[in-house]
């Protein structure tokens, strides 16, 4: 009775493989106004405008603000002034800086999974070349096994 042959698989190698990078939202500003100094200077007088504005001291500021002339509109008796004062004048004066702190915390937590998802992608291929590696041992032994009529 002979044995069974033993037929490994044809392994090749893996395609290669580009190396993980993590992206994260401030490592996109170049992207939008260019590497230049008129570009550096756009974003960095952006990204602090928006920091300032989009603080919830700054929507406590434009509250007050906006609260200055509200005696003025109901003192007007016209309910268009009223709606207007707080259409116009209170939501989009307050909401504005709400709006952005609520975008930076939404990136902020975008950032943290690009970061844990950049971490666990790269502990994965990293388990999978180890993993390769043992299959690529095993393919060989197979290979001398058949070799040798084992």
């Amino acid at each position: 009775m002979s044995s069974p042959e033993v037929n490994a698989p044809e392994v090749s190698a893996p395609p290669t493989h580009r190396q993980h990078r993590l992206v994260l939202s401030h490592d996109s500003h170049a992207t939008v106004h260019g590497t230049g100094p008129t570009g550096r200077f756009n974003t960095w007088l952006a990204v602090r405008i928006t920091k300032t504005v989009g603080s919830m001291w700054m929507a406590y500021v434009f509250a007050a603000l906006a609260l200055i002339s509200l005696p003025f509109a109901i003192a007007s008796g016209q309910v268009i002034i009223i709606v207007a004062w707080i259409a116009q004048t209170f939501l989009q004066l307050v909401l504005l800086p709400i709006i952005i702190v609520g975008q930076n915390v939404i990136q902020a937590a975008n950032d943290a999974r690009a970061e844990a998802d950049h971490e666990t992608l790269t502990a994965v291929h990293k388990l999978t070349v180890e993993v390769h590696a043992i299959n690529e041992a095993q393919s060989a032994i197979l290979r001398q096994m058949q070799a040798t009529g084992a």
